[in-house]
């Protein structure tokens, strides 16, 4: 198991960090929107949108680890950049289980930075209910705080067919569909889905076994890897500030109690880099890691959890000023806590895993 970094990964993240950050110094109080156009076809404009994906799709033949790497800078500067939902979730899926007229229709308009993509996973239960017809499909169901929906021109929608569950994509504009924009703790990207006896074509579904499964630990992993750029950047910004504000004639960086803070909060972001990387290089590999994704979620949670508080706390009252950055990274990592599962979940799934004796791979746990 290396967890290197590949010379893709490094070009990538060099040319995601330059971009970004140029937007980022363009745009100090940006919207909340969650999507900026012009920046999303920037993006699709210097390659990547496609650069991450496999080869035969448009892509530039790479895959997890290089979106991974994407992910973590577009936390860095919290970019309104879509591309967990669309990329990593929405492309990867439709490329790994989707024909090729699938792939032209939907996942081209994304790459190119034409159209976005949102995915409404099944969170503690499948919210929505399925069943066949003559011509497809027939879906209703409603789930809220779906992100980046309230501007997404697609849906990636997992619904349940008695005992499996299918993925539907469905258009913004189908009858039937009602989008009704939220106000979530950093933002104003996601939506309530309502679906009220929609017809999907047969040719829109992803009925393979392992799709849901699959597009669920993408999403997993995309949260993980995004709550790193949030938590590193966080870090850096709490340190320089402990090594400029004084207090008493000297830097507050000096004083024990927030020496200890900075450190705690250091082993936690290298403890959710660790972790992450180890869940995606056995995903990227084919290798069985539910236990490792779950491991790498339990630590974005509640590593996040505790850094973000301590950027707060370090910041004093400056860190909840609506004006200074770190309330933007504080409320971004509380919200990437909860995405795809807090930590409590989490250490029940892993728990789940131990408590056979035996995990998947049959290895003694």
């Amino acid at each position: 198991m290396d967890f290197e970094d590949t010379e893709a990964q490094r070009e990538l993240a060099g040319l995601a960090r330059d971009l970004l950050g140029d937007w980022a110094r363009q745009h100090p109080e940006p919207e909340d929107s969650g999507f900026d156009p012009t920046l999303w076809r920037r993006m699709a404009g210097a390659g990547l949108l496609e650069a991450a994906l496999p080869d035969g799709v448009g892509g530039g033949g790479y895959g997890l680890l290089e979106q991974c790497a994407l992910l973590v800078e577009i936390g860095r500067t919290l970019a309104p950049a879509p591309y967990s939902g669309s990329i990593a979730v929405g492309a990867a899926t439709l490329a790994e289980f989707g024909d090729d007229e699938l792939v032209a229709r939907w996942v081209s308009p994304l790459l190119s930075g034409e159209a976005t993509l949102a995915p409404a996973l099944a969170r503690e239960f499948v919210a929505f209910e399925a069943d066949r017809t003559a011509e497809g499909w027939r879906i209703s169901g409603a789930q809220s705080a779906v992100a980046d929906a309230a501007f997404a021109d697609g849906f990636l929608v997992e619904a349940r067919c008695g005992a499996n569950s299918v993925l539907l994509l469905i258009g913004r504009e189908t009858a039937g569909l009602t989008v009704t924009a939220q106000h979530v703790v950093d933002g104003t990207d996601a939506a309530l889905l309502e679906l009220r006896d929609v017809s999907v074509p047969a040719a829109n579904a992803l009925t393979t076994p392992g799709a849901a499964a699959f597009a669920a630990r993408r999403a997993t992993l995309a949260v993980c890897a995004r709550q790193l750029g949030i938590l590193a950047r966080a870090l850096e910004m709490t340190c320089e500030y402990a090594c400029t504000r004084t207090q008493f004639g000297k830097p507050i960086g000096s004083f024990q109690a927030v020496r200890q803070r900075l450190a705690d909060a250091y082993i936690d972001v290298e403890g959710v880099r660790l972790t992450l990387w180890q869940a995606a290089w056995r995903e990227a590999h084919g290798l069985a890691a539910d236990l490792e994704i779950a491991v790498a979620k339990f630590w974005a949670a509640q590593a996040g959890h505790r850094v973000a508080h301590t950027g707060v706390h370090v910041h004093a009252s400056t860190g909840i000023y609506l004006d200074y950055p770190m309330q933007r990274y504080f409320t971004a990592a509380k919200r990437a806590e909860f995405e795809s599962g807090a930590a409590t979940a989490q250490l029940l799934r892993v728990g789940m895993g131990l408590d056979s004796g035996v995990d998947e791979r049959g290895d003694a746990a």
